[in-house]
């Protein structure tokens, strides 16, 4: 009787390296949607480290030094390539813990990677193959956020795509499916089968409740879903979570309305703790 494959991934991190998967604690990729500044960046990667110490899991802290994915040209993008590696840098040498975030050019990707812990490739760009090959050859793991036009199906050739000799791990993150004009939708079979073709699954919680252009000149939101559906998809089973977090988020310079507060992350952290140990157990 064949078995299915185990999903598992690698990340090698300040502190040593992380194991994600079945029979491992939940990942947790945390931190702003973009980098605003390096007292921002350090207030919330402390406070995610204490956190990751505490309830024994986990974490990579993620902060997008470029977001070049916006509705308007004229939102906030980030503080660059180089000033944000910095700011990351300074995160892994005050924090112990990983880094991540998007990248978006081949090049770009290459200089990125001696810095980056995870390498992150936006959801609108998974289908850019010479961009995930470029991923696959730092020798660093890969999270590739699923478009929100792409089906469950379809994941194994992005996976495929990024697979470089020495890449330690390769996982994907749910993050909803385009429904109409303005809105996300989940589809909560897709963890599940994902999983049995041993492909790990991050949920994105918090870009899963973004409505897309709903301002205007910006992307809109619903935070007061988020934590229902990180607790719908701890429940189906996922390998970790995605959640994007500020102390003020009506303040936030990017995705302020689908950001978690940063008081509330402990509370949901212990549930979804919680509820893995009964949706992942052998």
């Amino acid at each position: 009787m064949s078995t299915s494959p185990t999903p598992q991934a690698t990340i090698t991190t300040p502190e040593g390296p992380l194991t994600i998967g079945q029979g491992h604690p939940p990942l947790f990729i945390i931190g702003p949607d973009s980098l605003e500044s390096l007292e921002l960046a350090l207030e919330i990667a402390t406070t995610v480290k204490e956190l990751s110490t505490r309830l024994n899991v986990p974490v990579i802290f993620k902060g997008s030094y470029d977001k070049a994915n916006r509705t308007s040209p004229d939102s906030y993008r980030g503080p660059g390539m180089e000033k944000g590696l910095e700011i990351l840098t300074r995160v892994q040498k005050e924090t112990g813990l990983g880094v991540t975030s998007d990248v978006h050019t081949p090049a770009e990707t290459l200089q990125a990677g001696e810095v980056l812990d995870l390498i992150q490739i936006p959801a609108f760009l998974c289908r850019q193959n010479d961009l995930l090959a470029a991923a696959g050859k730092t020798g660093k793991a890969v999270n590739i956020k699923k478009g929100q036009f792409l089906s469950p199906h379809q994941v194994a050739g992005r996976m495929d795509a990024a697979r470089g000799e020495d890449t330690p791990g390769l996982m994907i993150t749910e993050r909803g499916s385009f429904f109409g004009y303005g809105d996300l939708v989940n589809d909560f079979r897709t963890p599940p089968r994902l999983r049995a073709e041993g492909i790990p699954i991050i949920f994105d919680a918090t870009h899963s409740v973004q409505r897309p252009g709903q301002l205007g000149d910006r992307s809109g939101g619903e935070r007061e879903l988020i934590p229902f559906l990180a607790k719908a998809a701890a429940g189906v089973g996922c390998d970790g979570f995605f959640l994007e977090v500020h102390p003020d988020p009506d303040q936030a310079l990017c995705d302020g309305p689908s950001s978690l507060r940063l008081k509330d992350l402990e509370g949901l952290l212990k549930q979804l703790i919680a509820l893995d140990a009964i949706s992942r157990s052998d």
